[in-house]
């Protein structure tokens, strides 16, 4: 699997999950408030990658991240892509 189809598959399983039009998940947009995300949705936001991505994620992991663009790059990173 290479970036590209981590992305795009990415897009498809948090669009569906959170609920929010696909077309917004883009690399320049902030992941919390596109994915409106509460303290309780990073839960499942890192259940969700787990499941998907089979990485393993930290709520620390996400201190840094503040657009797709930035949890793109942590995932690439993890996968070592």
């Amino acid at each position: 699997m290479n970036l590209e189809e981590v992305i795009e598959d990415t897009r498809d399983f948090l669009s569906e999950e959170f609920e929010v039009d696909r077309d917004l998940i883009l690399p320049e947009n902030n992941l919390k408030d596109t994915l409106d995300l509460d303290s309780l949705d990073y839960v499942d936001l890192v259940v969700l990658i787990e499941e998907n991505l089979n990485i393993k994620l930290t709520g620390e992991d996400f201190k840094e991240i503040q657009t797709f663009g930035d949890f793109y790059q942590l995932v690439r990173k993890k996968l070592s892509l």
